[in-house]
């Protein structure tokens, strides 16, 4: 990737970014169903979902983490993992989450970055929304 200033690109064999999410279920045709009529995730033929980069108004990165073992963060969870999904707008998608009777844990608005609420899937894993901050308008 070049930079600015710079007047090579790096070398061959880098990671590019995250390919995909996997993990366990006990009926994973059952949670992936969640996820699609719940969380509106369009679920492909094979199983899966495919959630491309360049979605309106989605980040331009996908974050990778490492919490502290012990943090409560992904509290009530009890998986090693969690998930954050970019929403366009949080408090419509919280209506429409209530609404099919999902229970939103919190729901924070102060963050510099943006605004996030916190949900937990039929397996127990704490899904994280995120809606970014919106971008300055360019002049």
């Amino acid at each position: 990737m070049l930079t600015p200033g710079s007047a090579t690109a790096e070398p061959a064999g880098r990671i590019t970014g995250i390919g995909g999410i996997f993990f366990k279920s006990k009926d994973p045709k059952a949670l992936m169903a969640w996820y699609r009529d719940v969380l509106g995730v369009k679920v492909e033929s094979w199983g899966g979902a495919a959630l491309p980069y360049d979605a309106p108004q989605h980040p331009p990165v996908l974050v990778l983490n490492a919490v502290k073992a012990g943090s409560d963060y992904m509290e009530p969870s009890k998986r090693e993992f969690m998930l954050n999904f970019a929403v366009d707008d949080l408090t419509a998608f919280l209506d429409r989450l209530k609404a099919k009777g999902v229970a939103i844990l919190k729901r924070d608005d102060s963050d510099a970055s943006g605004t996030f609420a916190w949900i937990v899937d039929p397996d127990g894993t704490k899904i994280e929304l995120w809606e970014p901050k919106a971008e300055p308008a360019a002049n």
